[in-house]
């Protein structure tokens, strides 16, 4: 029986480099039963509760007009944003900054082992500083489904985002245990050299955020593009790596990859 595909989220939080265009990614727990060890961008499930404060008019902007359903995906990417490295992107009723370094803090110390636990919701801690999620920050970037092979299927939207300069993104030491800013081509290099796994999505979209050169840019190009939706097939080779397929539409520069690492979508 195909397992089903729940919906997720997850914010690709950039910054300028030395380099270039530097990317935030985790590591996650080695016991995680989806892509444990590998390299990802912090994200996570849409839970009902993104649905019902995407649903409130009162406790969600939505500047952009998007549908109920969108804009659950992007409340959850912020909500798991911040559980999984502290940076929140809120803004004080009225203002349109986001939120400064002591009220993150704060509400780091307060409410976010809490809110990691379930025991809070995070429609509470947004309203014990009296503060609006931000969904107009998030650029949608990309669309992955797992593919139906997979036991363990998530249907993903993926946003692009500048991290806010005064909040210092950090593992939660819980689902990741190792963070880093690193740039899309060291991230690629790097699990070529054995250092790091990727699944395929997550490969394949910083090959795409690589031909950014600042964070800008590849936000630009995202604002521009149209996102399609991609479902990889693979086939095993005699040789133990796998032919994936996906729509040559997607942007992702062909319709064929041989890959030999992790073959799942996000």
């Amino acid at each position: 029986m195909e397992a089903l595909a729940r919906p997720a989220a997850t914010i690709i939080l950039l910054r300028d480099g030395t380099d270039g265009i530097e990317v935030f990614m985790v590591v996650r727990h080695q016991a995680i039963a989806f892509a444990g060890g590998a390299l990802v961008f912090p994200g996570g499930r849409v839970e009902e509760s993104d649905h019902e404060l995407a649903a409130s008019r009162d406790a969600c902007p939505n500047p952009e007009g998007l549908d109920a359903a969108a804009l659950a995906f992007r409340v959850a990417a912020i909500r798991e944003t911040f559980e999984e490295c502290g940076v929140l992107f809120a803004r004080a009723v009225g203002s349109p900054d986001v939120i400064d370094a002591p009220t993150l803090k704060r509400l780091e110390d307060q409410h976010r082992a809490a809110l990691n636990a379930g025991s809070i919701g995070f429609d509470a801690v947004l309203g014990s500083e009296g503060l609006l999620p931000a969904p107009d920050l998030l650029v949608h970037f990309a669309h992955w489904i797992t593919p139906t092979s997979q036991p363990k299927r998530y249907d993903t939207q993926f946003f692009l985002a500048e991290a806010p300069a005064a909040h210092l993104a950090v593992h939660d030491g819980g689902e990741a245990v190792e963070s880093l800013w690193i740039t899309p081509a060291r991230a690629l290099a790097d699990t070529e050299a054995g250092i790091y796994k990727l699944v395929f999505a997550t490969a394949k979209n910083l090959e795409k955020l690589g031909r950014s050169k600042t964070a800008a840019e590849a936000i630009a190009a995202a604002r521009a593009s149209t996102v399609v939706t991609v479902q990889p097939k693979g086939i095993k080779l005699e040789d133990g790596r796998r032919l994936m397929r996906i729509p040559e539409e997607a942007g992702y520069g062909g319709s064929e990859f041989i890959v030999d690492y992790m073959p799942a979508s996000s």
